[in-house]
């Protein structure tokens, strides 16, 4: 009886499987291994329907978003592909100390298989950059960074479930001439790098005993456009490496430098504390930095910049430059405004995505990072829906404490209401009901739904779109990849908001950035910090907290030390001055 279930076991496996695999397991039976074949053929059908099971999902890029993303998610039933043309993340905000020998590139830099390679998650990467992306038949095209022996570039197409750009932006030069073909920009390693070389390039050029005073005030002439942290730090960067270590090296030209930071602002650090932005712009002065805000520059050409002086009517003013840095705005990526364009989303600066960071328009598709922006939903334009669904009696009128059942899904929906409560010193939702209805008390009041528009009018006005920086990218990417990791749980059990324009709740609670401060380093071991509670500190000790939390903040033990040792290195012998 034993024997003939064994068969019966074994006719049906063999039934199942297509005719190449009998003829191997029928020869295998004859041969005397009938048993060990049918053992790895089960064991190589469940291995098949697990992989079946699992949802590919593609990863464009490895900046801050995308590096996040991937460092945090745990949920094997993804199959992950990365694509990107560079095969490391860099930590960026780290790129101005490149630039003057004070870090070394390739210490703020790891491999992204480093960071992968331990995961329980299967990961492939390709070293590619997106040519398009197909929506509508869920592909991405791509064409490698590395040539074959044609000395050609491969193209491939990959699948994908779910797909997370998170490709970053390129610089935005505003459409100025010349601004490509002249001006270096400081987004990647490779340009910090080209930075360096270029700067000392120009020492030695001014050195050379042909060259005239004239033009070796125009050579060593750096000019910097774009008050902003990046121009801001760089500047101080480059001013403390003249002075303390090519200064040196150099004492025939020392007095000859100059720095010049271009703002078009009225000041340079406009997104920082008014005490934080005095304090820059005074140092700047007294270190000897021009600083000229409301200064736009119109043209850039191989010797001059031109600028249009918006204090003075307009009055187009010229410098000669030996070096300029192109360091203000961000702009989008061929291939994402071709995406853009082909899911209806024209005319904007970045991709517009939900509150969960799917991109409108889309339903497997997520945007992160500096190429996306998140489009908050109005409370005006769900005004109707909310006063339905808070007034659970019909009476056609809301009482206080009926919208205190739904105000904590409101809050968490519409994240202006609690700031406007907050702006406006409100304790509760109570305080916004009563001064639209007048002076009545909390308990008697109720409202009908044109006196909750009344309310509610001007809460729209707290909406405010998130910087793009580093620290927005890297909780985007964090955010998403514990919403991966939960995303079955979620579909059972939702844990968001309540739906106001349909039934149930949303799967997760929406996207919130949490602000945890900023830095501006701004030379001579002093800095900056604007700290949450608009806690404002500045001076040497700031500097020194500067140092530890980018410390802490690298993406592995190895970076850290290296960038560590880099500081130590710069504190004891200097900056290093080669064209390496």
């Amino acid at each position: 009886m034993r024997t003939f279930t064994f068969f019966q076991r074994l006719s049906k496996a063999f039934h199942g499987y297509d005719s190449h695999f009998k003829l191997v397991l029928l020869c295998t039976t004859v041969s005397g291994g009938g048993l060990l074949a049918y053992g790895e053929a089960v064991a190589q059908s469940e291995a098949a329907v697990v992989k079946e099971e699992k949802k590919k999902v593609v990863v464009l890029g490895t900046g801050w978003a995308g590096t996040s993303f991937l460092k945090n998610l745990e949920n094997p039933r993804y199959e992950v592909h990365v694509v990107s043309p560079r095969n490391y993340f860099a930590f960026t905000p780290l790129l101005p100390s490149v630039t003057c020998g004070t870090v070394e590139a390739r210490s703020i830099v790891e491999p992204v298989r480093n960071i992968f390679r331990k995961k329980n998650v299967k990961v492939d990467f390709s070293e590619a950059e997106c040519l398009k992306i197909d929506a509508a038949n869920r592909k991405v095209y791509c064409r490698s960074s590395i040539s074959n022996n044609s000395n050609e570039k491969d193209e491939f197409v990959v699948d994908y479930d779910f797909l997370i750009i998170a490709v970053g932006a390129n610089v935005n030069t505003f459409n100025t001439p010349g601004v490509v073909e002249n001006c270096h920009f400081l987004k990647e390693v490779e340009d910090a790098q080209k930075i360096r070389r270029t700067v000392i390039d120009c020492f030695e050029r001014a050195s050379l005993p042909s060259v005239s005073e004239e033009e070796k005030k125009r050579i060593l002439h750096f000019a910097i456009v774009g008050g902003g942290p990046t121009g801001v730090e760089f500047a101080a960067s480059l001013h403390d490496f003249v002075n303390e270590d090519l200064v040196k090296l150099y004492p025939g030209i020392k007095d000859l430098v100059k720095i010049t930071l271009l703002e078009a602002g009225e000041h340079i650090l406009s997104m920082f504390d008014k005490r934080i932005t005095s304090f820059a712009e005074d140092k700047f002065r007294r270190d000897g930095i021009d600083v000229k805000t409301g200064s736009m520059v119109v043209k850039v050409s191989d010797k001059e910049i031109s600028t249009k002086e918006m204090k003075n009517g307009g009055e187009i003013t010229t410098m000669p430059y030996g070096m300029a840095v192109w360091s203000t705005g961000i702009g989008t990526r061929p291939f994402i405004r071709d995406f853009m364009t082909q899911i209806g989303q024209i005319n904007r600066r970045a991709v517009a995505t939900d509150e969960w960071l799917r991109v409108e328009g889309t339903n497997n598709v997520y945007a992160l990072g500096d190429c996306a922006t998140i489009n908050q939903r109005k409370v005006m334009e769900d005004i109707a829906a909310i006063f339905k669904k808070a007034d659970k009696d019909n009476s056609g009128t809301l009482t206080v404490k009926e919208f205190q059942e739904v105000l904590d899904d409101i809050c968490e929906r519409y994240p202006q209401v609690e700031l406007y409560l907050k702006t406006r010193q409100m304790n509760d939702i109570a305080d916004l009901l009563k001064e639209a209805k007048g002076d009545v008390a909390k308990e008697s009041i109720e409202l009908s739904i044109e006196e909750l528009k009344t309310a509610l009018s001007k809460v729209d006005s707290q909406m405010k779109f998130l910087p793009a920086t580093a620290q927005v990218a890297s909780q985007q990417g964090t955010y998403l990849a514990k919403c991966f990791n939960r995303m079955e749980e979620c579909e059972k059990n939702p844990e968001g908001p309540i739906r106001f324009r349909g039934e149930g709740r949303h799967r997760f609670k929406p996207f919130r950035y949490k602000h945890l401060g900023q830095f501006a380093p701004l030379g001579g071991e002093q800095a900056a910090a604007q700290l949450p509670g608009d806690w404002v500190s500045i001076g040497h000790s700031t500097q020194w907290l500067w140092y530890s939390v980018y410390a802490s903040k690298q993406v592995s033990w190895r970076t850290r030390a290296l960038v560590v040792s880099d500081w130590t290195r710069r504190f004891i012998f200097g900056r290093d001055s080669s064209q390496i």
